[in-house]
């Protein structure tokens, strides 16, 4: 495959990976806003199945070629972050 094209699906890979992980700290934050506590066994469930889904999306990338393991674990590290700061937003009010 043509080098540059490669490239091309590596950083569309990476942006959408991105987005998917901006989209569940959205979800969690409206989540934590409006309908639940982080203890609540829903949200735990969404988070995990979101979480997972996520987390399977980076293995395909990476097993294609597309993604750095390393750049995959950045990922989940930085929305478990931010995931972190949302809770503890949320239990100090």
């Amino acid at each position: 495959m043509d080098t540059k094209i490669q490239l091309s699906y590596q950083e569309k890979a990476l942006e959408l990976l991105k987005k998917d992980a901006e989209k569940i700290a959205q979800l969690i934050k409206v989540q934590m806003d409006n309908l639940t506590m982080p203890q609540c066994p829903l949200y735990e469930e969404v988070l995990d199945t979101q979480m997972f889904g996520l987390s399977r999306e980076i293995d395909f990338a990476v097993k294609l070629g597309l993604l750095e393991k390393s750049e995959g674990k950045e990922i989940i590290a930085s929305l478990e972050q931010e995931l972190s700061v949302l809770h503890d937003i949320h239990t100090e009010k």
